[in-house]
């Protein structure tokens, strides 16, 4: 079986309402394929939505809980996106409020009107400053042809995270990220390509880029589609990426068939070597 994916890197910009915001979305939608059945967008791309506030250039990093006020309207236009083009949205992540707190939050739109979601479970220390509290669960989806996991940018680099998804039956981790200088997106992107090899799966990276003057924060990176390291992918593992500085969409066809393979008689067995020798870990 073949997939297609594609993984939309977006730039912040100011927008003047939701509706600029919603355009730009649609803009960005032109270039992905009809025929993808997963689209990927990156974690808190919804950050341009402050700027619609007339007082946003005072703004401190706690006024990044504002972006709960939109969260029906995001609701509501990818819901209707994801059914109107008949594709599995995930949506990166946006603030959800709670009366405990601001999780962080990744929507999935299953294309029926079935909504899901991921909180982020490992806050990056930098958003504590957003009365952000840590989701406790762990679970895979299986939406669609394929079962996958979501990592939130900083939950890429906890190496357990994609362990136990490949261990619930994910071919794939989705890993929308929001880094705040080079240093964060090049350890994302670096645990990007050691979660596939030890897991022998997909993971598919996606950022927020750019810069708003302003309070905040901008946003480094490129989009990329990794696989192993092994045949029968590329040497390096990525199977396609962006080297472009603004929004921009890369698509790529997946097979499940190769990863299985992959498994069972690659060059590193790391799937089933890593519960082979289970024993000695608790030692």
């Amino acid at each position: 079986m073949t997939i297609k994916i594609s993984s939309c890197q977006f730039e912040l910009q100011k927008v003047d309402h939701f509706s600029t915001f919603k355009d730009r979305i649609l803009h960005a939608f032109n270039d992905v394929p009809l025929t993808s059945d997963y689209v990927l967008l990156p974690e808190l791309f919804t950050m341009s939505l402050l700027t619609t506030y007339n007082n946003y250039n005072q703004f401190t990093e706690k006024d990044n809980e504002k972006l709960g006020f939109f969260l029906d309207d995001y609701l509501e236009f990818f819901n209707h996106l994801s059914q109107k083009r008949r594709q599995i949205i995930i949506a990166g992540s946006t603030i959800e409020p709670t009366n405990k707190g601001n999780y962080n939050t990744t929507y999935i739109f299953d294309g029926n009107g079935n909504v899901l979601k991921h909180r982020k479970t490992h806050i990056f220390p930098a958003e504590s400053a957003w009365n952000t509290i840590e989701g406790d669960e762990l679970e895979v989806f299986k939406i669609g042809p394929v079962t996958f996991g979501i990592a939130i940018c900083y939950e890429i680099e906890i190496p357990e995270i994609a362990h136990i998804y490949s261990q619930k039956g994910a071919d794939i981790i989705f890993c929308p990220s929001y880094t705040f200088s080079e240093y964060g997106f090049w350890r994302v992107r670096h645990c990007v390509h050691a979660r596939s090899i030890e897991n022998q799966l997909y993971v598919v990276h996606c950022p927020t880029i750019g810069e708003i003057h302003g309070p905040i924060q901008n946003g480094f990176g490129t989009t990329a589609i990794i696989g192993p390291a092994d045949l029968p992918w590329t040497k390096n593992g990525v199977i396609a990426e962006t080297t472009s500085k603004s929004s921009t969409v890369v698509t790529a066809e997946l097979s499940l068939e190769d990863l299985r393979e992959n498994r069972k008689n690659g060059a590193a067995t790391t799937y089933k070597d890593r519960i082979r020798r289970k024993d000695i870990y608790t030692l």
